[in-house]
């Protein structure tokens, strides 16, 4: 059996879609989702996928117990779904080429530092460009600048607002990150 551990901050959405994914699959489960946020809304979604929960703070990052408590799970792939924190470097050390991040933007464009959400979307839309994406990315110490594993673009020309463009990245987001996943783990 291939474990996932999710990492959000967020509503988990694509936490719950991952989850759902995989109910029926043999060989590949969720086996739990970590969140720094005591109000995110992927903590509501983990009860009713009836999926162990670990919050922590900040400092449980940077002083090892969320290592810990990842090399206890032992899973074969960790996923950042909407996780906002730098995700520290003894886990990447310690999962090299296991961690992946699911950016909602073609990188290297609109990465780095608080480019996640929104911010992505109204700096997509400021620059008038006329398609966006996800990109599905290995996570190393630098904000996204894992080697890309997966893209794939949406025209938004006809988008008037950044809530026009998160619409559209989300159903990117639905369809093809449970597909990477299954991918990385089958080929």
């Amino acid at each position: 059996m291939k474990r996932i551990l999710i990492f959000a901050s967020g509503s988990g959405s694509n936490a719950e879609n991952v989850a759902r994914f995989f109910e029926n699959f043999d060989a590949i489960s969720v086996v739990g989702i970590c969140t720094n946020n005591p109000s995110a809304k992927v903590i509501d979604r983990a009860k009713i996928l009836s999926l162990p929960l670990f919050l922590f703070d900040k400092k449980q990052l940077v002083n090892g117990e969320v290592l810990e408590y990842v090399k206890k799970i032992k899973p074969d792939l960790i996923l950042l779904a909407g996780f906002l924190l730098q995700f520290p470097a003894n886990i990447i050390a310690e999962y090299p080429n296991k961690i992946i991040n699911l950016h909602p933007a073609l990188l290297p464009k609109y990465g780095g530092k608080g480019m996640y959400g929104m911010n992505v979307h109204r700096a997509v839309l400021a620059t008038n460009e006329i398609e966006t994406g996800i990109t599905i990315h290995y996570v190393n110490e630098h904000y996204d600048q894992g080697a890309i594993i997966f893209q794939q673009t949406v025209n938004i020309e006809k988008c008037i607002t950044a809530e026009d463009i998160a619409e559209k990245i989300h159903v990117l987001e639905m369809q093809f990150l449970p597909q990477v996943i299954q991918d990385f783990f089958i080929g």
